[in-house]
């Protein structure tokens, strides 16, 4: 007997998915995490396995984990002391960044303080080209002086980033050999290693998360590593990246900017999954956890994908699943301000001392006790549950700030519900706006430990149709993470024209991005199995300042088929900006290759769909609309496919709640997906 086991660490849960090939069967948990102690959530949940499924931990030969070491490190400023070596009258690169205001609506706002303040740049003497000949080579006792002063301020570490690196490492290279010996044992960091890409702050920024959050995330994993080996589980552990991939753990420590993301990317990469087996290929997925909630958009069943995703206050360019915080999660703390009004969040209640009606110690009111007040949870005991509700500690919460507004402790829990739901639909608006869709076409896919409670409420404000609550919802994060293919990206920067005579450079570097591709996945990866080859390159027309992504049908490339290459530039051009100018020149800045080795998968059969009717456990008494109701509450695991019921109702199970109000209408299909739709209006 074998199981794959799935874990996602989150700011109030970890949870596990174990998936018992024999069978078919998927166990799930849910346990706190330990911020303070990396990694012993992780054993508690393999001894879990072990004692409620019977799931040994010598049986364990396929194990993924996605974690949230690297962002928490940022997010925290926890990382290593760094110091920044730049060329000679380039130090201000972190400071001017791209001269954006982080808020265009609010004139006083700032940009964040850098992760390596200005006095820890360090000018060195080189200069390279921007056509990839050293003008200067590096000057040695530059570079001592530059260690020097570094040592002096306490460097834990030394990232270099020099100008045009991404045309030629040489210089790069040479000064860490340099320091190598000047210093030896002290970390550092190229950036033409991390990931080599044309523009500078992008490059440094990049650089500068890798090396600020690398030896954390080294020290996480060596310990997971030994700890899993210590607990007698064979299987060498994966870790999910930012791109839904995922890699070795062993890789995952000199490449831990690959997945600083891997967290909300599993998420996404499970909603995928259930986004093709429900039917539904246009989804917007709702992730919510504790701390936060977060919003992808899932096209024809398969995730979007970007660069500059925020890590924290700062933008990391390396490719990441397109995923957006957006909002408060169950945790996040309701107040009110010096002028009297109440609001919810940013600041989360974590799961340390968590929620008031967890019992461990909270006393601030959170979204998950507004619930627990209004009577969604708390009222029935779950097996498997990783914590028991306390309605009493819940309402002596909210009526802290109740007392405040002069309002009724109800009331006020649903208006911290409502203002939570309202913050959700401000940004998911945004968000909408900015990615031109029309989100009536899409369906929500709810999913987080909180996600099934908000999103019905959410999705009426939207104006969406269906709400599509996986049988997982809890753990869909976990699930993710056993699903995810191995994966990586490839890049390499041209800046050339696409023409006759550049051709066979554009394609000699593609060729060499395939042999580097294939190494990484066969030979570092020790992938054995039939993987596939994705082509994209970075193209514009000449004069334009940014580029987009255009996918290249590797036909084209095996062809040397210029016009081919050419019309795809066009026809995305036209899809982005609505029109295109198939006689202007047309450039492409940097070529892209994805390599995916396809991991083991679960299969889930369909079954047959019996339409009925399913008797509530019981009922509820629950304060909803502003007034008191009594409402049945249904139990996951007892709604088989084809089972159908109306709203209002409460569905409960062992790792999340799902709150169905009044108007809408539940259906299981096949997979055992609760489908959430509007009841027809009769006349």
């Amino acid at each position: 007997m074998a199981y794959r086991v799935g874990v996602d660490v989150g700011g109030t849960f970890t949870d596990f998915c174990a998936f018992d090939e024999s069978t078919n069967e998927l166990h799930t948990l849910k346990v706190l995490s330990t911020p303070d102690k990396p990694g012993a959530e992780v054993m508690e949940g393999i001894a879990a396995l072990h004692n409620r499924y019977g799931v040994p931990p010598e049986s364990i030969t396929y194990f993924t984990h996605g974690t949230t070491v690297g962002v928490n490190t940022v997010i925290q400023r926890k990382g290593v002391r760094l110091c920044l070596f730049t060329t000679r009258n380039f130090v201000d690169v972190l400071e001017v960044a791209r001269l954006k205001m982080p808020d265009p609506y609010d004139l006083h706002s700032k940009r964040p303080d850098p992760l390596v303040s200005k006095d820890r740049v360090i000018p060195v003497d080189e200069r390279m080209r921007s056509d990839g000949t050293v003008d200067l080579p590096v000057d040695g006792s530059s570079i001592e002086a530059a260690v020097a002063q570094a040592r002096a301020l306490g460097a834990e570490g030394i990232v270099i980033a020099f100008i045009n690196a991404y045309r030629n490492p040489a210089n790069e290279h040479a000064a860490k050999a340099m320091i190598g010996r000047i210093e030896p044992g002290l970390p550092v960091f190229c950036s033409s290693d991390v990931w080599s890409i044309i523009r500078e702050y992008e490059r440094t920024t990049t650089a500068v998360i890798h090396g600020y959050v690398q030896p954390r995330v080294a020290h996480y994993l060596d310990s997971l590593q030994r700890a899993l080996a210590e607990a007698g589980v064979p299987a060498e552990p994966l870790v999910t990246k930012s791109n839904g991939g995922v890699m070795s753990a062993e890789l995952g420590k000199s490449a831990c900017a690959q997945m600083i993301l891997s967290g909300t990317a599993a998420g996404v990469i499970g909603a995928s999954y259930v986004s093709q087996l429900s039917g539904f290929g246009n989804t917007m997925s709702l992730d919510i956890g504790g701390t936060s909630a977060d919003i992808a958009f899932i096209r024809e069943g398969m995730p979007q994908y970007g660069v500059g995703e925020m890590i924290g206050e700062f933008p990391i360019y390396i490719p990441t699943v397109a995923v957006t915080s957006i909002g408060a999660g169950g945790g996040s703390i309701a107040w009110v301000d010096d002028l009297g009004v109440l609001k919810v969040g940013p600041e989360s209640a974590g799961s340390s001392p968590g929620p008031a009606c967890y019992g461990r110690g909270g006393e601030r009111p959170t979204i998950t006790d507004a619930f627990a007040v209004l009577g969604y949870i708390g009222q029935f005991a779950m097996d498997n549950s990783a914590i028991s509700i306390d309605p009493d500690k819940a309402r002596a919460a909210v009526s802290t700030v109740a007392e405040r507004i002069g309002r009724g402790v109800e009331t006020t829990a649903q208006a911290i519900v409502d203002i939570a739901v309202s913050g959700m639909y401000v940004e998911v608006s945004k968000l909408i706006s900015r990615d031109g869709i029309d989100h009536r076409e899409f369906a929500m896919q709810a999913f987080g430990g909180a996600g099934p409670m908000l999103a019905c409420f959410l999705a009426k404000e939207l104006g969406m149709t269906h709400v599509v609550v996986p049988p997982t919802p809890g753990v869909l994060s976990a699930l993710g993470g056993l699903i995810a293919d191995i994966k990586n990206d490839f890049i390499a920067t041209v800046f050339l024209d696409l023409e006759e005579s550049t051709m066979p450079t554009i394609l000699d570097a593609w060729t060499k991005l395939r042999e580097q591709a294939v190494q990484w996945l066969c030979e570092e990866q020790g992938y054995q199995g039939k993987h596939r080859l994705v082509y994209t390159a970075d193209m514009r027309y000449r004069g334009q300042s940014y580029e987009i992504e255009t996918e290249i049908d590797p036909g084209h490339v095996a062809d040397g088929n210029l016009a081919g290459l050419a019309e795809a530039f066009h026809q995305r051009h036209e899809q982005v900006y609505e029109h295109a100018d198939r006689d202007a020149a047309v450039q492409i800045i940097n070529l892209r290759m994805v390599i995916v080795g396809s991991s083991p998968k679960p299969e889930f059969p369909e079954s047959e769909c019996v339409a009925d009717t399913p008797a509530p456990a019981r009922h509820l008494d629950v304060f909803m609309d502003g007034a008191p109701r009594s409402v049945p509450l249904y139990v996951r695991t007892g709604l088989v496919p084809g089972h159908r019921f109306p709203g209002p109702a409460v569905v409960a199970q062992s790792d999340c709640t799902t709150c169905v109000p009044d108007g809408l209408d539940g259906e299981v299909d096949g997979f055992g997906n609760l489908i959430l739709t509007p009841r027809p209006i009769t006349h």
